[in-house]
């Protein structure tokens, strides 16, 4: 806050646009950080929120551990998985990223 207030009050003089020039450029950085790094992370936020609330039963998908299933049951923070004939697992919808079909084959 100091700094701030260190290019605010820059004297008047032959010198005295440095401080509004370093304003600007400061409030330009921060423009570009939020419309870079900022703005994508919240939208990629919002559409994994909404494709874990939209997951229903016979869904495929894919755990963040790498586990494909089918899913049997969808509670309100949990789905049960199923991974094989008569096998299940109970996992956290977090941990729940996207459909096999979304992702794309390793390229070698």
């Amino acid at each position: 806050m100091d700094f701030l207030f260190q290019i605010l009050a820059a004297p008047a003089g032959p010198g005295g646009a440095a401080g509004m020039q370093s304003l600007i450029f400061l409030l330009l950085i921060i423009v570009v950080f939020y419309f870079f790094m900022i703005r994508p992370q919240v939208k990629k936020q919002k559409e994994a929120t909404n494709f874990r609330n939209a997951l229903k039963k016979g869904d495929k998908v894919v755990t963040t551990g790498g586990v494909y299933g089918k899913i049997n049951d969808v509670k309100d923070r949990t789905v049960t998985l199923e991974i094989a004939d008569n096998v299940t697992i109970k996992v956290d919808k977090t941990a729940v990223t996207a459909e096999p079909s979304e992702q794309a084959p390793a390229k070698k």
